[in-house]
C-alpha cells in the first residue's frame, strides 16, 4: 500500500522496478505486484465475471511483466498503464476464447454430434483391420517400410527416398509391388 502511494507521487519508481525485474530481481516484481495486482484483479473480475479466472489473469499478467520487463518503454506510457494493459488484454483474450468455445459448443448442439458407428460397422472395421495386418505381414521389410512411411507418416515417395537413402526409382518400385501384393491378399481374403 505504501508503495502504491510512493509510486503515484514518483512514477519513476515503477520504471526503476521494471529495470530491476529485467535483471532478475524478484523483490522488485513483488513490489510491483503489491502495487498493481489488486487493480489488475479488479479489472479482470469486472471483465470476466469470475474470481477464479481473474486470479489466473493476475498471475499471467505478472509472469508476462517478468518476461517482458526489458521491453518496457517509459516514453510510451507509465508502468502502471503498461501493466494494466497487459492484464486487460489477457482478460479480453480469455473472453474471446470463451466466446469461441461457446459458439463451437452451440454449433455442436444445434447440428448434433456425429453418429456413432453401428455395431456391425465396428465389426466390419475390425475384420478389415485384421486382414490388413495379415496382408502387411506378407510384405518384405523394405516394402512394409515404404507403405508405413507413406500411409502412416504421410510422406511422399521423394521424402521416403530421402529418409531411407534409397533412390526414388527403388522406392517407387517397392511401393508398386507392395500395393499389388496388398491388393491380391485382400482380394483372396474377401473371396468366399
Amino acid at each position: 500500500m505504501l508503495w502504491t502511494l510512493l509510486a503515484s507521487i514518483a512514477p519513476g519508481l515503477d520504471t526503476g522496478l521494471l529495470h530491476r525485474i529485467a535483471r532478475g530481481d524478484e523483490r522488485a516484481l513483488r513490489k510491483l505486484y503489491d502495487a498493481y495486482g489488486g487493480r489488475v484483479l479488479a479489472t479482470a473480475r469486472r471483465l470476466l465475471g469470475s474470481a477464479a479466472e481473474a486470479e489466473e489473469i493476475v498471475q499471467e499478467t505478472f509472469v508476462e511483466v517478468w518476461n517482458r520487463a526489458s521491453t518496457f518503454d517509459s516514453e510510451r506510457g507509465s508502468a502502471a498503464a503498461w501493466i494494466a494493459s497487459i492484464g486487460r488484454n489477457r482478460a479480453i483474450d480469455r473472453l474471446r476464447s470463451r466466446a469461441v468455445r461457446e459458439r463451437t459448443m452451440a454449433t455442436i448442439e444445434r447440428e448434433g454430434r456425429p453418429a456413432e458407428p453401428a455395431p456391425d460397422a465396428l465389426v466390419d472395421r475390425a475384420r478389415t483391420n485384421r486382414q490388413l495386418t495379415r496382408a502387411l505381414e506378407q510384405l518384405s521389410p523394405d516394402q512394409r517400410i515404404v507403405v508405413e512411411l507413406a500411409y502412416l507418416d504421410g510422406l511422399s515417395q521423394s521424402e521416403i527416398a530421402a529418409r531411407t537413402g534409397h533412390p526414388l526409382g527403388t522406392i517407387k518400385g517397392r511401393a508398386r509391388a507392395a500395393l499389388q501384393k496388398l491388393a491380391e491378399h485382400m482380394a483372396r481374403e474377401a473371396a468366399p
